[in-house]
């Protein structure tokens, strides 16, 4: 008997790979997504536990470091000797003799080292216990290091952008996940059941997106009262935010379950039986749920920076309150762009959050894209 050679073929990865494991891969090819989408989990890991990458007390006033300009991190010592390791120089503060302005001068002559993981103010972490651990901590009290400068009362700007990054971005998120509910139930309902239910719930959408936006938001923002806790604050202007974004999204989804209605897949669980309730949730919105997820991403930005400006108004979050548009009100006028132009930094936060964030949503809307592969 001939020998029968036995060939053990191994089948096309992308014929047996699922939908997530083909976006994936696709999304893997888009460097820059690749790159935003590290940038935005480091950004959120930051934004859990503020507390532990912040250096000094985002509270804690001082009115000799007024304007305190930006400090460096040395690596090589050679002022006092020669040596290796992250440490700074205290600044001291001087007086212009003729027109008295503060002049801030590097003491070379005092080195403070750089702690990493030491231990500084007391910080409260999820609100289950207290540490003062920190990345970065500085022994030295009376000379904090203070990496992006100081405000008018002498507090740390770094470490009250990383504190307003716990505001800002979970806003985004918050709002996006409330104007998510709203698309889907309402887009979903309109697409699926079409007729009289479509066209008034097309209606309602199409008077929701002819309403000024911005309009809107200051004046809904400005009827809340100034003396409400900073916790009612954070939940209102979330919620004012979600219900003005819900209504593209809706659009979206119930132009997705007009198609899908007539597919046999849906045709095949009606004739079993199935309630529409899980029709719509367990059949169809699971076949479009990465188109979900992209309009998810490119969304959260619109919300960041819809906070950013209304808290820069002055008609968003009040102080004490942190977050990035409160941060950027000390920069409204000349005086204080001339004075300390690092106070402009928060505004180079959101910055780098709303560009990781869109391109990570062009990312996964390229990657879920059937025709784009």
């Amino acid at each position: 008997m001939a020998d029968i050679a036995v060939t053990n073929i191994q089948p096309d990865r992308a014929a047996v790979a699922s939908q997530w494991q083909l976006i994936w891969w696709a999304f893997r090819r888009h460097r820059l997504a690749m790159v935003a989408l590290v940038v935005t989990v480091m950004m959120y890991i930051v934004a859990l536990v503020p507390g532990f990458f912040a250096i000094n007390d985002p509270n804690l006033q001082n009115a000799r470091a007024t304007f305190h300009p930006p400090q460096k991190l040395h690596l090589i010592d050679t002022e006092n000797g020669f040596s290796f390791g992250p440490h700074y120089y205290p600044m001291k503060l001087t007086r212009d003799p003729e027109t008295l302005a503060a002049i801030f001068r590097e003491d070379t002559t005092k080195r403070v080292d750089v702690q990493f993981f030491g231990r500084g103010y007391e910080y409260s972490v999820f609100g289950l216990f207290n540490t003062n651990i920190h990345l970065i901590a500085s022994p030295d009290k009376t000379a904090p290091l203070l990496l992006f400068g100081a405000d008018r009362l002498g507090r740390d700007v770094f470490s009250r952008t990383v504190q307003g990054s716990q505001v800002s971005l979970s806003i985004g998120l918050v709002g996006v996940f409330l104007s998510l509910m709203l698309g889907i139930v309402i887009g979903g309902i309109s697409g699926y059941y079409g007729g009289r239910i479509d066209f008034f719930m097309q209606r309602l959408i199409d008077f929701v997106l002819s309403l000024p936006t911005i309009p809107i938001w200051l004046a809904m923002a400005a009827a809340l009262p100034q003396d409400w806790p900073a916790t009612l604050q954070y939940m209102m202007i979330t919620i004012i935010l979600s219900l003005t974004g819900w209504a593209q999204l809706a659009r979206v989804v119930r132009g997705r379950f007009l198609s899908l209605r007539t597919e046999e897949f849906v045709a095949a669980a009606r004739l079993d039986g199935v309630r529409e309730g899980r029709i719509i949730f367990r059949h169809m919105l699971p076949s479009f749920a990465s188109h979900i997820i992209a309009s998810i991403t490119l969304a959260v930005p619109a919300m960041i920076l819809a906070e950013t400006s209304l808290s820069f108004l002055g008609l968003g979050l009040q102080p004490p309150t942190i977050s990035w548009g409160v941060l950027l009100r000390e920069a409204q006028n000349i005086r204080s762009i001339a004075t300390a132009p690092w106070l402009f930094m928060p505004g180079c936060a959101v910055v780098v959050a709303v560009m990781a964030l869109n391109l990570l949503g062009d990312g996964l809307r390229d990657a879920a894209d059937p025709y784009n592969k």
